[in-house]
């Protein structure tokens, strides 16, 4: 079997498609491209995802020689060794070119969790039309999008709403990472390729370092009364900040520009600054379950904070060509609401897409500064008006994010039956 997912989120998805599937098949041998917890399921990879994870038009163009090389030995290794099913994951730059080698040698393909066709490059439907045999989607609107227009899909739920997981106590999870329990845990996801987190983490560190959320929230006006909130004086913040390291990224490294970063910002900041407490952590879902609120970049992880319920803000940040191109060339369906904001931008978070109107903040490109981050993510802070009304929205989009037939089972379980019924259909099951 041959399974390709380029990024973090691909790769926890394909590391539990992959322990699902050797129990059907025991003898199945799994390759292709993936990352670090795919290849800890059992997959032989040929090409790993930390190494061709980049993102954004001018990104992808730099890294031109080095994508393609990757992408031609996995040509090879399909040639080579015709696998008898594939899963794609996401990833179209790479799966899309994939796509169309497995389907002249035969294999059956699977795409789960859908390229944005939706939102632009929408001529790429013919690639799917010809290229896919099953498309399993992830989010409630594409299902319809993609069966009007020809193609075999079904939405399956979203992994994360389907998925049970248990959480420490905060006192467990404060001793486990040495966090002080009387401070305010705030959560920052930069995202999971290091383009996003040279682009995003920056401005996270400098709001974390400068104390500005504490000047914001100092006070927060709701129900027509000023509130005052608590400070210690002899503190420099109340907060304290948990970075959860995504799959695809080396801790070292991390751990490394962070260090950087903070040589650089207690230049300005001053020698107070660095009682700044910014702890990385193993697992996104946790410190998303034990934070007060987060900020979260444009991606997978702003589905994982509607899904456990956390109070969040999203951000990002390209180069300015990249941005430049995107708003020339995204357009949405008809069936969607317009849902500009002042700068004339669509929504780019998908829990503002799913529920059909903006609950999350989003601050895009000039916007992202460590001063709007922090004025919009206070009032995510206190109890009052705004934060219950984002809890309440995201409890909406949450509920949406399951499939209506629970009975067939969670998505992960109903991507391994779409593999199974190709391999019946083909012949191919035997063979394993």
């Amino acid at each position: 079997m041959f399974l390709s997912a380029g990024e973090a989120s691909g790769d926890a998805y394909g590391s539990a498609l992959i322990q699902n599937l050797r129990e059907r098949f025991p003898d199945a041998t799994f390759t292709g491209l993936g990352g670090s917890q795919m290849e800890q399921a059992g997959q032989q990879r040929v090409v790993r995802a930390e190494d061709v994870a980049v993102m954004g038009v001018t990104e992808i163009l730099r890294h031109i020689p080095h994508i393609y090389a990757s992408y031609r030995r996995l040509v090879r290794s399909i040639r080579a060794n015709r696998p008898d099913v594939a899963v794609l994951i996401d990833f179209p730059d790479v799966n899309f070119r994939l796509a169309k080698h497995l389907h002249r040698a035969g294999v059956p393909v699977v795409w789960f969790v859908s390229p944005q066709l939706w939102a632009w490059k929408r001529r790429r439907l013919r690639w799917v039309q010809e290229r896919v045999d099953k498309m399993l989607v992830i989010f409630p609107f594409e299902e319809t999008f993609y069966r009007e227009r020809g193609v075999d899909a079904e939405f399956v739920g979203h992994p994360l709403a389907g998925t049970p997981r248990q959480t420490s106590t905060r006192e467990a999870y404060a001793a486990q990472h040495g966090l002080d329990l009387e401070r305010t845990w705030i959560a920052l996801l930069p995202g999971s390729r290091w383009k996003e987190i040279h682009a995003n983490l920056p401005t996270l560190h400098e709001l974390a370092m400068s104390d500005l959320i504490a000047g914001s929230a100092a006070y927060t006006t709701f129900d027509g009364n000023r509130v005052r909130q608590p400070r210690d004086p002899a503190a420099h913040t109340l907060y304290e900040f948990l970075l959860p390291v995504a799959s695809t990224i080396d801790p070292a490294n991390l751990r490394a520009y962070i260090d950087q970063l903070n040589a650089e910002h207690l230049k300005y900041f001053g020698p107070e600054a660095s009682s700044i407490r910014l702890t990385l952590v193993p697992d996104a879902y946790e410190a998303l379950s034990h934070a007060r609120a987060s900020v979260v970049a444009s991606g997978t992880a702003t589905v994982l904070a509607a899904i456990v319920g956390n109070p969040f803000l999203v951000v990002y940040r390209v180069s300015d060509l990249t941005f430049a191109l995107a708003k020339k060339l995204v357009r949405y369906p008809d069936e969607f609401p317009r849902m500009m904001d002042l700068d004339g931008n669509l929504p780019v978070a998908m829990v503002n897409l799913i529920a059909g109107r903006r609950i999350v903040p989003e601050l895009l490109q000039s916007r992202f500064t460590a001063a709007n981050v922090a004025s919009a993510l206070s009032p995510l802070l206190l109890d009052g008006p705004a934060r219950e009304a984002q809890i309440a929205a995201l409890a909406g989009v949450r509920q949406k994010l399951h499939a209506a037939d629970t009975a067939a089972g969670s998505p992960i379980h109903r991507v391994a039956e779409a593999v199974v019924a190709l391999l019946s259909s083909s012949g191919s099951d035997n063979k394993i």
